[in-house]
């Protein structure tokens, strides 16, 4: 039996159903619940599932991998492929001898474990989709509507607090115990369960923030290093993404600090105590978190269309800042982000006098949390909810 969100249609289902008419193995890559394993189903309801987190298959796949595979002709969806990353040995191994695409459909929640055993086996035999959490779009296939983007914002993403209707807090508490706490005990072998609490809750607090490991360190009461591995762990397991400053030739002094953004802000809220959407509006962080939900939003339609995160942030030592960038080889985009309903022209007048200094087509947009989108001569104010559709944004969300 099918689960109950299978008849809810991803935008990744085309980039998927692309690649596997490609490659004989897709590998599919996102944290965990994100919808893997029922995008694969959509995908290829013919093929048979394994579950490698059941230690009873995981044992069978095990001891005889070759027969396993050859018990499978058809090929097979391998869920959780990072916990039997030698599986990929022998996989190579059949695809050489049989390589119709679109045979196996991988999933993994742990992208290091994933790329390692790919990178060294199945290199030219795979191709690649990242799925993150719902966007706001597949979001409102459930019922019901989110009632405000403050809602949206609070909720985050995760199918199961929809498909289930299990109230974010509850859920995203379960989430953080069942899987972020316990993938960082297998990843880095966290020993203190509190403090690694008190790390994801001060990394929280953070979003939307140039990142300051030693900071983030000293206040958690660990060691730098310490905190670098804790937070590559964060990335690994696709939860926070950090964003490359952006370089420009307009000036000769800007800051190289990465910007840290949690990659779900339904799980961001729940690790700062915010147990109510109505919370947000006057949150001292709302901000910060609205800016975390728009990069979170560009970042999955751009995985989505099968193309690779290229997101990035500005800021000089005269403190120009731009939110967000994107730079494509036709245009550049200026993103600033306000969390504010009512759109604010200011923003949109130094989006202006930035781009001035910069070459070739510059796209500049305010992205507000109002309703209503207005283009003047010098750019766009965008409501959130024409996110899909603003020109500006087609270069980087085309497939």
């Amino acid at each position: 039996m099918l689960p109950d969100d299978m008849s809810v249609a991803r935008t990744a289902e085309a980039t998927v159903r692309r690649v596997a008419g490609w490659y004989p193995i897709v590998v599919i890559t996102g944290p965990r619940q994100s919808g893997k394993s029922t995008l694969c189903r959509l995908v290829r309801p013919d093929l048979p599932y394994v579950n490698l987190e059941s230690p009873a298959e995981r044992a069978l796949w095990e001891s005889d991998p070759l027969g396993m595979i050859r018990a499978h002709p058809a090929g097979a969806i391998l869920d959780e492929f990072q916990r039997l990353p030698d599986l990929a040995s022998a996989l190579q191994v059949e695809v050489d001898a049989n390589p119709a695409p679109g045979r196996w459909l991988l999933t993994g929640s742990e992208n290091l474990a994933v790329r390692s055993s790919v990178a060294q086996s199945l290199a030219g035999r795979s191709g690649h989709v990242h799925l993150l959490p719902l966007t706001t779009v597949e979001r409102d296939a459930f019922r019901p509507p989110a009632k405000d983007i403050w809602e949206r914002v609070f909720t985050g993403g995760y199918p199961r607090i929809f498909d289930r209707r299990i109230p974010a807090p509850v859920w995203l508490a379960d989430y953080v115990a069942t899987y972020v706490t316990r993938d960082a005990r297998d990843i880095v072998k966290v020993g203190n369960t509190a403090t690694y609490g008190t790390f994801l809750q001060l990394a929280a607090g953070r979003t939307a923030q140039e990142l300051n490991l030693a900071s983030l360190g000293s206040d958690t009461g660990i060691t730098q290093p310490t905190a670098r591995s804790w937070l590559s762990t964060l990335e690994s397991m696709w939860l926070v993404q950090r964003l490359p400053r952006w370089a420009v030739n307009v000036t000769s002094q800007a800051v190289k600090a990465p910007k840290l953004h949690f990659l779900d802000t339904g799980l961001a809220c729940n690790l700062l105590g915010i147990r109510e959407a109505s919370q947000l509006v006057t949150h001292p962080l709302r901000g910060a978190i609205f800016e975390s939900w728009v990069a979170s939003e560009l970042t999955k339609r751009q995985m989505n269309a099968g193309r690779p995160s290229d997101l990035h942030h500005f800021r000089d030592a005269q403190g120009v800042e731009v939110d967000l960038v994107l730079a494509g080889p036709q245009a550049t985009c200026l993103v600033e982000v306000k969390s504010s309903e009512t759109p604010d022209p200011g923003a949109l007048l130094r989006l202006h006098r930035f781009a001035g200094k910069l070459p070739g087509t510059v796209h500049r947009l305010v992205i507000h949390a109002g309703d209503k989108t207005v283009r003047t001569e010098r750019g766009t104010l965008l409501s959130w909810r024409d996110l899909d559709v603003a020109p500006e944004l087609a270069e980087w969300f085309g497939s």
